[in-house]
């Protein structure tokens, strides 16, 4: 049986790893993921930052690995 992805925020990450936690679960790179974040906060009045924030809080941070 296949296993789940879970989205998780990623290290290492910029700001709080949404990007690149997104980025790793669609398997795109996390430059394109931050500027399309870029762009859509840009055109919607900066809303972007408001849901970043949100899914900050929501998203869990990836478990430490040894």
């Amino acid at each position: 049986m296949e296993e789940m992805k879970k989205l998780y925020r990623t290290r290492p990450f910029m700001l709080g790893g949404v990007c690149s936690g997104v980025a790793r679960y669609f398997d795109l790179d996390p430059t394109v993921i931050r500027l399309a974040y870029v762009l859509l906060t840009l055109f919607t009045c900066f809303s972007g930052i408001l849901a970043y924030i949100i899914l900050w809080i929501v998203i869990p941070e990836e478990p430490f690995k040894r």
